[in-house]
């Protein structure tokens, strides 16, 4: 069923698909219409396992940040954040200063109105391969009362960044970020070689939208993450970060391609 209130935004289309209500959707939320739901399910008829993945991912976000403000970190940034809908950060830190980016402008004024007036968010624009200009503007600055020792989020954002704008994002945080912040980070691979039509088919759908939808090794990932460091317990499969057991995962959720993904909290020491 179509989510009346969402409807009521200025600017939101309900006839046009719209990626952060895609999204929304496949991790069984509320806020999308039938056109971002028919526009999900032809995804899953593709990569059927999509769902299960998306909504690790999401667990892992939220695993992060409970993690991270067990270890005293108050203050969360966040990019490509979609939709802040009531299972993303702000609703695992309750007290925290949460800093929510999109460059989308509809997602933006969507994930205004969710937040409403909770003083603790703030949500911005942001194009990611611009992170360091960002990460210095005034409003940050406030928002963030000038701390620089903070936890970032980059939760299913490198695959679709070539290689040097994924290290350019990461070099800007680390540039940025005082010594002793941290960054959450997922990975999606796949084993080398291996492709289906469907797999195929899936990966060409992101290109006709204009995305680009790369995947690399978990070494290429951590290269390009230089100079930031896994902290304890390193990189992890998300199904481990998790806590999961073995049998969670099944061959076909790899989809005939291998499919892994991985989740870390990085640091600058």
């Amino acid at each position: 069923m179509d989510n009346p209130e969402l409807a009521r935004i200025p600017g939101v289309n309900p006839h046009v698909p719209d990626a952060a209500r895609i999204y929304d959707y496949t991790l069984g939320g509320t806020h999308h219409f039938e056109v971002d739901r028919q526009a999900a399910e032809f995804m899953f008829s593709l990569v059927p396992s999509t769902p299960k993945w998306v909504r690790m991912l999401r667990a892992c976000l939220r695993t992060a940040a409970q993690r991270l403000s067990a270890g005293g970190y108050h203050h969360w940034v966040d990019f490509a954040s979609g939709l802040p809908t009531s299972d993303h950060v702000h609703s695992v830190l309750p007290n925290a200063k949460v800093l929510y980016s999109d460059i989308n402008p509809l997602t933006i004024t969507t994930g205004k109105h969710l937040l409403g007036g909770n003083p603790n968010t703030r949500y911005l624009e942001c194009d990611i391969r611009n992170a360091g200009e960002f990460l210095h503007r005034p409003d940050v600055r406030e928002f963030l009362d000038g701390e620089r020792r903070v936890a970032f989020g980059a939760n299913a954002i490198t695959v679709f960044l070539p290689a040097e704008e994924n290290r350019r994002f990461f070099a800007d945080l680390y540039e940025w970020a005082a010594p002793g912040s941290k960054l959450f980070a997922t990975f999606e691979t796949k084993a080398p070689g291996l492709s289906t039509p469907k797999w195929e088919q899936f990966v060409g759908m992101f290109q006709r939208m204009g995305e680009s939808f790369h995947l690399y090794s978990l070494r290429e990932y951590l290269d390009m993450c230089g100079p930031w460091t896994p902290g304890p317990g390193g990189v992890m499969t998300v199904r481990e970060f998790l806590g999961l057991p073995l049998s969670h995962i099944t061959e076909e959720d790899r989809e005939g391609v291998g499919i892994e993904f991985y989740a870390v909290i990085l640091e600058k020491r």
